[in-house]
């Protein structure tokens, strides 16, 4: 690998989340009885007309907005011809020459570096049916609930070189379509998918090398297998002495590894025509404009800022900007400017992402506010409580709904900060524990922990730790 760059293109498929199908009034929905969100037009009968959905143009606009795309206010949808067992038309409804969305680029954060990968074109296309394959029967039956339903298609251009930057692209884009709520991005269920296109090159040669297509990539995670799988074996083709054969592989997660599925075609094989069923789509440019100011600031824009804003890390933003209840709770405690930005993002990413991991419960479907939060964490770094304290007092939050401070005072949980008194106890746990205060000053540093301990216990923990500590250090060093 040393000697050889890998070239990456991605191509990535998602379901957009509208009512109803692009061509047809049928429901556009996940996981109904099989066959019964079908009808005419979806199942490709002769004769049958198709509509265009106003929401697909609209929802595809917005993605193009999103990744700097140029718009074509005047575009046309094509047939796509092949032969599949789960397209019944035995064509695809698509665009070819004229997308939508074309020209545009997005940009990525990699180990803090920020990376430009263009975007060729972003098309709108209908989605094809769904074969089953099951031991109970012998063959495959077809599910057409899915034919029909709208996906853009996100083609990128070569320019990823590594599997690191294929995830991170792939992220940005799932984030992006979340936030612009047009994809639920739900991968188990196919709203997203992506094809590869892989090739490697010697490093320092403009030649790229021929590339293989790998298809049945459902995960991030396999993506990133299989690219660094492919990739692989080419540079061991190549060093063999053998040539790269262009043609489309499946990728097995499951045994990691790919294999030739058929030999890869090109766009002639589809026999692409103007699609004679439907008229050129013409969006007004106010329709553009209108669109692109609906857009909210974005994940990626997000990252940088909190990067360079908050000085958080690059992993933290991340993890906070591709949430959007996240990012709006984040949000929400910044404004309010109570506490710093850190212990902010600590507290989202800690005992917040714990909690809604194992209930599978939103942050809105708490009690938990950004003033009840950022009330809490303030307690915090006053030193009223400690942080033991403070993640009882936010499960009682979120079971009860009450405030911060009400509930500090109901169980009784302030520190006492008192000078005078901590100084009185000090003294007496010194005087009570000389062998550790001699063990201390003989070099026996782990006794002050012992001794800070000692204090706490006296206290029964209403003590402020950090105010202990620097009085019994300061009384030892006497």
């Amino acid at each position: 690998m040393q000697d050889y760059e890998m070239v990456v293109g991605l191509e990535v498929h998602a379901e957009l989340n509208t009512a109803s199908k692009i061509y047809c009034n049928c429901r556009n929905a996940f996981g109904l009885e099989v066959n019964t969100q079908v009808c005419p037009v979806c199942m490709g009968m002769p004769g049958t007309l198709p509509t265009l959905n106003e929401k697909v143009v609209e929802y595809a606009i917005k993605m193009g907005h999103a990744m700097n795309c140029k718009i074509n206010a005047v575009s046309k949808q094509d047939r796509k011809n092949y032969f599949y067992p789960d397209l019944p038309k035995a064509y695809q409804i698509s665009q070819a020459e004229v997308p939508l969305c074309e020209n545009g680029y997005l940009d990525i954060m990699v180990d803090g570096e920020e990376k430009r990968i263009g975007v060729t074109r972003i098309h709108i296309e209908e989605d094809a049916g769904k074969l089953l394959h099951d031991a109970s029967f012998s063959g495959s039956l077809v599910d057409l609930n899915r034919c029909g339903v709208p996906l853009i298609e996100i083609v990128s251009e070569p320019d990823i070189r590594s599997s690191a930057e294929a995830k991170a692209y792939l992220e940005t884009i799932k984030s992006i379509l979340q936030y612009l709520n047009i994809s639920d991005c739900k991968m188990q269920e196919g709203s997203i998918r992506c094809d590869v296109n892989v090739s490697v090159r010697k490093k320092g040669s403009t030649e790229f090398g021929t590339r293989c297509e790998m298809k049945n990539v459902n995960s991030f995670s396999a993506a990133v297998r299989g690219i660094e799988y492919e990739a692989k074996r080419q540079i061991e083709v190549l060093e063999a002495g053998g040539t790269i054969a262009q043609e489309t592989r499946r990728w097995d997660d499951a045994k990691g590894m790919n294999y030739t599925m058929r030999s890869k075609e090109d766009a002639q094989d589809y026999r692409y025509f103007p699609e004679p069923d439907l008229l050129s789509i013409v969006v007004p440019e106010e329709k553009i404009a209108a669109l692109k100011a609906s857009i909210p600031e974005l994940p990626n824009a997000k990252i940088r800022r909190y990067v360079k804003d908050f000085g958080l890390s690059q992993v933290d933003a991340t993890l906070i900007a591709e949430d959007l209840e996240r990012s709006a709770m984040f949000d929400a405690c910044i404004a309010i400017g109570t506490c710093k930005p850190k212990s902010i993002s600590n507290w989202i990413l800690s005992d917040i992402a714990k909690f809604t991991n194992d209930t599978g419960k939103k942050i809105s479907e708490t009690p938990l506010t950004p003033q009840r939060l950022t009330e809490l964490i303030v307690q915090v770094e006053k030193g009223v409580i400690s942080n033991s304290s403070a993640k009882k007092v936010f499960q009682i939050v979120l079971e009860t709904g009450k405030e911060p401070l009400a509930i500090i005072e109901e169980k009784g949980m302030a520190q006492n900060s008192d000078t005078g008194f901590l100084e009185q106890l000090a003294k007496d746990v010194l005087a009570n524990n000389e062998k550790s205060v001699n063990d201390y000053k003989n070099g026996k540093t782990n006794a002050l922990g012992y001794l800070v301990g000692q204090c706490m216990k006296a206290s029964k923990g209403k003590a402020n730790p950090g105010i202990v500590k620097e009085i019994v250090t300061k009384m030892l060093s006497e």
